[in-house]
């Protein structure tokens, strides 16, 4: 068997061992859930937070005291507005109240100060010469009460109904501008994510195999370039299972969702298209956790405890939540300087591009920056590989690992 033979072979069966030891064990079901756990917590946090001012919201509510020829009037002014504003931005319900012709300011007063302080605003006196009381922190009520005061007075001089619209959603054969800023950012913010959560497993992993031994068995008997490339690879085999199932959850969890909610959805659909983008984003993904990952793993061997892991790792990801913030940038302003920049750079290269396949159809430029991408995986790979084998040779020593890491060889 020729060397380069028996290599390979060495490596993928140290990346099926990783890969094995890490997917058939109960504890990667929680790895493998762990987004779906932190975003029930998340929702669960959301829905004590607004439990806690549910009741008083419910309570809340507009007060209009005109004349009864208005009521009409306003109702349907209410009625033309109240639907533009959805969610925390919704007005408290309207009630009308019986017009009073002496003091109506006193009495709107009460009603602002009375136990409870339910009534946010109040509305008194006339279509042709409106007045609104509101308390305090209460000025968007205020606002919406004039508002529907000024389209009351419009309806009412009309002296007919209006008329009632049909508004019917339509998808567009091509995605607007704003659903593709979207879809770019969503993409970036994806890689990113996954990348930094995935790849920082392994890591984990090298410091537990450091103290338990395991890995100067693994160097007694296999070369520590194999070990390293196997680690690589395993770990990839996880990140790519993992990346695998929630994209097939995913792509199927828009036909539960509402109408609406679905429809908005389905327009973040990529400029590229659906297919050449997943395969973009595939080869994206493996450059990005590449790059990480070797680095992790380099840098991870310095380690010989969880608290140095943490403390190497720490400046990996500051840079990495900083390359995350420069694509962002690019793909809110393509074409652009900073945009050339983010591509260009290997950290955020993967990013930004997976980011413009989302805005941008053309392919040519995706076949560079792969082929760019590609050649710094080699370099960073190679160094990661050095480090690897420098930091397990000195498995031994009572140096900090920093001082390991700088130690020239």
């Amino acid at each position: 068997m020729s060397p380069l033979r028996r290599q390979i072979r060495q490596t993928l069966t140290i990346a099926r061992r990783d890969f094995t030891a890490t997917v058939f064990t109960p504890i990667f079901l929680l790895f493998l859930f762990a987004p779906a756990i932190m975003g029930s917590l998340s929702v669960l946090g959301g829905l004590s937070a607004a439990s806690v001012t549910q009741g008083s919201t419910d309570k809340a509510r507009l007060v209009a005291m005109l004349p009864a020829a208005s009521a009409k009037a306003l109702r349907s002014a209410d009625a033309q507005l109240r639907p533009l504003m959805r969610g925390d931005a919704a007005p408290p319900p309207l009630t009308l109240h019986p017009s009073v012709e002496k003091n109506a300011q006193l009495v709107s007063r009460a009603m602002l100060d009375a136990p409870g302080g339910d009534v946010n605003a109040v509305l008194y006196g006339t279509l042709a010469q409106p007045r609104v009381l509101f308390s305090a922190g209460n000025r968007n009520e205020a606002r919406y009460l004039a508002v529907v005061a000024r389209q009351a007075a419009l309806i009412e001089r009309a002296g007919t109904a209006p008329p009632t619209v049909r508004m019917e959603p339509v998808k567009t054969a091509a995605p607007t501008l704003g659903d593709r800023n979207a879809a770019a950012f969503l993409t970036v913010f994806g890689i990113f994510f996954l990348t930094l959560f995935l790849s920082g497993q392994v890591v984990g992993t090298m410091a537990e195999e450091r103290n338990n031994k395991v890995i100067e068995i693994l160097a007694a008997a296999v070369p520590l370039e194999s070990v390293f490339l196997g680690k690589l690879l395993g770990m990839y085999g996880v990140a790519l299972l993992f990346v695998t199932f929630w994209g097939t959850v995913l792509g199927q969890i828009g036909a539960l969702l509402p109408g609406d909610i679905g429809a908005d959805l389905a327009q973040l659909h990529p400029a590229i298209g659906l297919m050449p983008f997943a395969l973009l984003f595939a080869a994206y993904f493996t450059t990005a956790f590449l790059l990480l990952g070797s680095v992790f793993l380099g840098v991870g061997a310095q380690a010989g405890t969880m608290r140095e892991v943490q403390m190497l790792s720490l400046p990996i990801t500051i840079i990495q939540v900083a390359m995350f913030g420069l694509a962002s940038s690019a793909v809110s302003h393509p074409g652009s300087a900073l945009a050339t920049a983010a591509e260009f750079f290997p950290l955020s290269s993967p990013f930004a591009m997976a980011g413009r396949a989302a805005s941008d159809a053309r392919w040519w430029p995706h076949l560079a920056a792969l082929a760019w991408q590609l050649l710094w995986v080699a370099v960073f790979i190679t160094v990661g590989a050095r480090l690897f084998r420098r930091g397990v040779l000195q498995s031994g020593s009572a140096k900090p690992a920093w001082k390991r890491l700088f130690a020239r060889g």
